[in-house]
């Protein structure tokens, strides 16, 4: 039924857009990415051109993508079981989506980089004047680290058992940005007795092997130390 007046055709296009949002994942990716990119222009201060060549690459990919679903539910409605043409119809749509989100990509990096770019540089600056936060990005890292690999192994949880040793990655961590930021041998040496000491607590209480306590101190100490000489 064609709808009467604007209000009513307001609605139904609305009602399309909460159908493409609520069955396609796709489209809800488009919401969010748009939604940040939005945001990212905003707080990053770009022109008024830049801001409406992100505007427009927003709009245009979201558009696509609801074209796209339309054709799909077209092609659904009339093929019956599967028909290469209905096949050619979707993927080209599909295609029309895949090149213009690769626009938009492009246009998003032109526009952004530049700005990103210099908060990066002024971050990394930053730390470079501050290596004591170096040890706090290093701790957290190892953390990451440490949590991914247990997954991968399947075994223990994130903080009791499993390879590798959480604690023994946190303590060696903390040794090396020691190591690195007081360039003291004494005081190298007590923290790697203290280091070596909680490490061994989990072998002494059945927690961890052997193995995965020395993994665990390796991967913590290697860590920082990549770290703080990247930066």
């Amino acid at each position: 039924m064609k709808p009467k007046g604007w209000l009513q055709s307001a609605n139904v296009a609305i009602e399309g857009i909460l159908y493409a949002a609520r069955t396609q994942k796709h489209m809800r990716w488009h919401l969010l990415m748009a939604l940040v990119v939005i945001i990212a222009g905003l707080l990053l201060d770009v022109s008024a051109v830049e801001f409406i060549a992100l505007s427009f690459a927003v709009i245009l990919v979201m558009a696509t993508e609801m074209l796209n679903t339309a054709v799909e539910v077209t092609v659904d409605m009339i093929a019956e079981g599967y028909h290469p043409m209905a096949k050619i119809a979707k993927d080209v749509a599909a295609g029309a989506v895949f090149l213009v989100s690769f626009g938009a990509v492009i246009i998003g990096y032109l526009v952004l980089y530049p700005h990103v770019k210099d908060i990066v540089y002024s971050g990394i600056m930053f730390l470079e004047t501050a290596p004591e936060h170096l040890t706090v990005i290093a701790l957290v890292v190892v953390v990451i680290t440490v949590v991914i690999v247990k997954t991968r192994f399947g075994k223990g949880t994130p903080l009791h058992g499993g390879m590798p040793s959480g604690h023994a990655a946190v303590s060696f961590s903390i040794w090396m940005a020691v190591v690195l930021l007081t360039e003291n041998p004494l005081v190298a040496l007590i923290t790697f007795v203290l280091a070596a000491m909680t490490s061994h607590s989990r072998l002494l209480l059945g927690i961890h092997s052997l193995w995965e306590v020395v993994a665990g101190g390796i991967l913590g100490a290697l860590i920082t130390l990549l770290i703080f000489q990247l930066f």
